[in-house]
Parts: C-alpha cells; structure tokens; sequence
C-alpha cells in the first residue's frame, strides 16, 4: 500500500507543477523562442534562469531537447553545448533528489517479473546502467523518474548521469547547429 500512496504522491506532484506552471503563466516560458530569449538578453544570469526552468520543465515532463535548441540557438554550438551541459546536470540531480524524496524507492516494491530483472540488472551494473540510458535517452523526465524511484544510488546515478549527457548534448548540438543554419534561423 505504501508504493501505491508514494506513487500517487510524485503523480500529484506532476499535476501541481504542471496546474502551478499554467497559472502563474510560467509555461510561457518553456517554449524555443522564450528560452532563446532569456539566453541571449542576460548571459549570466540567463545561465541560471535557465537552469531553473530546466529543472522545472524535467519536472514538468518537458523534454530536454527544447533546452538543448535553445541554448545552441541562443549561445552557439560550443557555449550551448556546455550551458546544456551544466543546466541538464543540475535538472537531472534536482528531479532525482525530489522525485526520490517523495517516491522513495516506489518501483521496487513492484510485483513484476520484467520489473525485477530490469532492477537487478540495475543493482549488478548501476553506473554503467545509468550512463547508457543517458547515452540512448538523454534527460528524458519519464527516466529521470524512473531512476529516482528505482533505488539506485546518488553517487551511481550523478557519475553515470556527468559521463553519459556529453555525447548526446554533443550530437544534438551539432544537429541543432547544422539545421540553424540550413533553415537560416539565426
């Protein structure tokens, strides 16, 4: 029972950050074009804006990749890359701290044969574990989740999660970068 009420529990936090964000008129500001703004307009203190609403958003469920564009977008390939580095890095351990937090270790109490061979896989490798899923799934919120509420380890999952964002963030800056310029967005 007590899985149940701690899994309810991070789905109403999902609910009130996304209520909260429409009311205050804060999801304005989770689009390219505002992102991109806050960016360029203060350097500085842009960078810890917009680490803020990267936080925010990975709570949120917004994906990553919005950040990621408007940071190469806003900054250029390399200066984008590594305030999306930065930002992404700080987002992935704040969702964590908080989902683990209220979550708990939620998905370990789950009767479920798949869910227990994926966990102790997890137990058996969890750095390698997290780095790959940073590798293939970047900052997604849904896995962010997961791993907060799986039991694996902080230390585990921010070295894995430091070593596993740069080739990702590198890829999709060059991505990024290259349709800028084809679509002559800058």
């Amino acid at each position: 029972m007590a899985r149940h009420i701690r899994l309810l529990a991070v789905g109403v936090m999902i609910g009130v950050i996304l209520v909260m964000l429409e009311l205050t008129g804060l999801r304005a500001h989770f689009t390219l074009a505002a992102l991109r703004s806050a960016l360029e307009a203060h350097r500085f203190q842009g960078l810890a804006i917009f680490t803020a609403l990267f936080c925010l958003g990975n709570l949120a469920q917004i994906p990553g990749w919005i950040f990621l564009a408007a940071a190469v977008l806003a900054l250029g390939q390399m200066a984008g890359g590594i305030a999306t580095y930065f930002a992404a890095s700080v987002s992935c351990l704040v969702v964590f701290l908080v989902v683990r937090l209220i979550g708990g270790d939620a998905l370990r109490k789950l009767d479920n044969t798949l869910a227990k061979r994926i966990l102790a896989h997890l137990d058996r490798h969890p750095l390698a574990s997290v780095w790959s899923l940073r590798v293939l799934f970047q900052t997604a919120p849904p896995l962010n989740y997961s791993l907060a509420l799986s039991g694996v380890g902080v230390r585990a999952y921010l070295l894995g999660t430091l070593l596993g964002l740069p080739l990702p963030i590198a890829v999709y800056c060059l991505l990024f970068d290259f349709l800028a310029g084809a679509l002559q967005i800058r």
